[in-house]
């Protein structure tokens, strides 16, 4: 595994912590994180929120960098659905998803935020106790898959 992924990561990768909602230090290449999850058997996915204002263009963003399923209603229900059914995405050892430019999102619309947070939280917590966990890192920094 690489030098540059923080113990909290690499810990959970190596399977000796429980997967959960992490965050990704300023500064550090987010690809680091990716590349780390792929070394150890895990999926690895980017979700690049810069920009991003309103649910709708939120929804948009996650059908098409997370590939989510045709079935995807592109509402909050739909979106805690794909994140606890992944049967459309393999899993691996387990799945981790980088969320970038999120601040921007956050600020432009808070209660939505709040939400989303919840169906991250929610869906880190119903793998958690399984062989195939999700993990979830709040990179700070820009939205670049660099950054």
């Amino acid at each position: 595994m690489t030098e540059s992924v923080p113990r909290p990561l690499a810990a959970v990768l190596a399977g000796r912590t429980p997967p959960g909602v992490l965050t990704w230090p300023a500064g550090r290449p987010v690809a680091d994180a990716l590349q780390a999850a792929r070394d150890a058997g895990w999926r690895g996915a980017a979700l690049d929120l810069a920009g991003t204002a309103d649910k709708a263009a939120f929804m948009e963003r996650c059908a098409r960098s997370l590939r989510l399923p045709d079935w995807f209603g592109r509402n909050w229900d739909a979106l805690a659905d794909c994140l606890t059914d992944l049967s459309w995405c393999p899993a691996g050892r387990g799945r981790l998803l980088v969320v970038t430019g999120w601040q921007d999102y956050a600020a432009a619309a808070p209660d939505d935020w709040s939400i989303v947070e919840s169906v991250l939280a929610d869906a880190v917590g119903y793998w958690r106790d399984t062989d195939t966990g999700l993990a979830v890192i709040m990179a700070r920094g820009g939205g670049r898959r660099g950054a």
